[in-house]
């Protein structure tokens, strides 16, 4: 018999146990439930549906966060961890398991993005998603003192500030010191935008390279560090080689 529970269909099994030992899996089968009418999405990979699935490695991490983007572009949130439960249970401590170096951009929501809550993952947001001396401090924070096993370097289109920077006009204050970081990646894309997008991620990936706690880490295989854009329009997150 099917049930429907969080966004997810599931076959209602006789036993307890084998019933349990299914949802860990998360396997899903692909079917269609003649009541709603609703297709029921096969998965071919496991799913981290388990909202205490524990990330032992840093592939463990990038596929919680690969699967978790899928459901929220296919529409089946989980959204794991958002309740007052959660909240006071982080209330003391954090153990994120991924970090992230994002563009502050109000549409990149990055929790929502990739269906987590409450404690799963620690976020830098900065225009432009530029790696400063201060941004990578706090990414050092997360990686080493919380121990995120991914830094996920991420961009998104249209992002205002490489196209800012591919036009640059007279600002106030501050601003067009974002210029700076950006730079390298406009002369590389020779007035393409999207190019421009794809390569200050790739260099701002570069950049983290400095720090000596993170390629620490990375060669302990520790860490990984990744990069990729976020299509406003589509809600998909697709992965650069960095």
């Amino acid at each position: 018999r099917v049930f429907y529970c969080r966004g997810i269909y599931l076959m209602r099994l006789q036993s307890t146990a084998h019933m349990a030992s299914r949802l860990q899996r998360a396997a899903f089968t692909s079917s269609r439930t003649p009541a709603l009418g609703l297709a029921v999405p096969r998965f071919t990979r496991q799913l981290y549906t388990n909202p205490d699935f524990e990330v032992k490695t840093p592939d463990d991490a990038l596929g919680l966060l690969r699967q978790g983007n899928e459901r929220f572009v296919q529409g089946q949130i989980l959204a794991p961890h958002r309740g007052l439960g959660r909240l006071k249970d982080t209330a003391g401590v954090q153990k994120p398991f991924a970090a992230f170096l994002s563009c502050a951009d109000s549409r990149v929501p990055v929790e929502i993005i990739f269906d987590q809550g409450f404690g799963d993952v620690f976020i830098v947001r900065v225009a432009g998603n530029v790696a400063s001396t201060a941004v990578i401090a706090s990414l050092e924070f997360g990686c080493a003192v919380l121990g995120c096993k991914l830094l996920y370097v991420l961009g998104h289109t249209s992002c205002g500030a490489v196209k800012a920077t591919m036009n640059p006009q007279a600002v106030p204050g501050v601003i067009s010191s974002l210029y700076y970081h950006i730079r390298p990646a406009v002369e590389n894309a020779k007035g393409d935008q999207d190019k421009a997008i794809e390569e200050n991620v790739r260099i701002q990936c570069k950049s983290l390279g400095i720090s000596p706690v993170i390629t620490s880490l990375q060669e302990e295989g520790k860490l990984k560090v990744v990069g990729g854009i976020y299509d406003l329009a589509t809600g998909k997150v697709r992965e650069i080689d960095c």
